[in-house]
């Protein structure tokens, strides 16, 4: 059948038909182009849009290292000289006066002897001041332990040594008299820093006096004042004398708490002087 064969009113839909169809493609072409148009153009102003410059960052920067102070060494400390004795001074209360070891002079006397008050003292011999106060407060802290003593001797001079000396070399002679009793000028009695002490108890001048009550209380406790016991039991090849633990000689504290500490016995000992056995 021929196209002349359709009727006026298909022609008309079928032409409408047609341009419906090419108005939806321009329609979608359009929107396409317009896609495509925009996103160039959002690209565009993208593009155009100035691109803002990264954040400075500043460079980084080392410190300088804190110096250390610098530490100044403390000073190595001296050590504390070695105290200096006078041994040979007569006036001296560390002189030294053995067998061996005279007074210089011979017949030397102290100046400053004075009597040691509130002690019984049975021949009122004198000692060195300085002697007597410590003996004073030694005589005090033994009566508040119940074991006062008495002097039975002190200082002796020259001459009155060489009595007692002479007195007993004519009762039996020179061995005897040198084995308990100094010659004159060799005596410590004769530095006035010299007492011979007896309690109570008995026993004076007597070996057995160092078992007293007394006696063990001033062996060990005269270093507090000064005083050490001169003549040990079992010392006599270094002293040169028998024990005699009523004889007790000043030294000073120093020299007799020093000897106390470090358990010396004698003064040679101490003070490095050789033994003096014999006259």
């Amino acid at each position: 059948m021929s196209d002349t064969g359709y009727s006026p009113s298909r022609r008309e839909a079928r032409s409408r038909a047609l341009r419906r169809r090419k108005l939806t493609i321009g329609i979608a072409a359009g929107a396409v182009a317009l896609l495509l148009v925009g996103g160039g153009t959002a690209w565009a102003i993208s593009a155009a849009q100035p691109q803002a410059a990264p954040p400075k960052v500043a460079p980084a920067v080392n410190p300088k290292p804190t110096p250390s102070p610098t530490l100044t060494p403390e000073p190595t400390p001296e050590p504390a000289p070695a105290p200096v004795y006078d041994l040979d001074s007569p006036s001296s209360i560390t002189v030294v006066v053995n067998k061996q070891r005279p007074m210089n002079p011979i017949d030397w006397a102290p100046d400053d002897l004075v009597m040691p008050e509130g002690i019984p003292n049975v021949w009122g011999h004198p000692i060195r001041a300085e002697a007597a106060a410590a003996l004073q407060q030694m005589y005090a802290a033994a009566s508040d332990a119940g074991v006062p003593f008495t002097i039975t001797s002190g200082y002796r001079e020259y001459w009155l040594q060489k009595e007692i000396y002479d007195g007993l070399v004519a009762q039996g002679g020179v061995e005897f008299a040198d084995r308990d009793t100094a010659r004159p000028g060799y005596s410590e009695h004769q530095t006035g820093l010299t007492v011979d002490l007896y309690g109570n108890e008995g026993c004076q001048l007597a070996a057995c006096f160092g078992e007293t009550a007394t006696g063990t209380w001033l062996r060990d406790n005269a270093y507090r004042f000064g005083y050490i016991l001169r003549y040990h039991d079992g010392q006599q090849a270094t002293v040169g004398y028998t024990y005699e633990p009523w004889h007790f000689r000043y030294v000073g504290v120093d020299v007799a708490t020093a000897m106390h500490d470090q358990g010396v016995l004698n003064l040679e000992d101490f003070f490095g002087l050789p033994p003096a056995p014999t006259n």
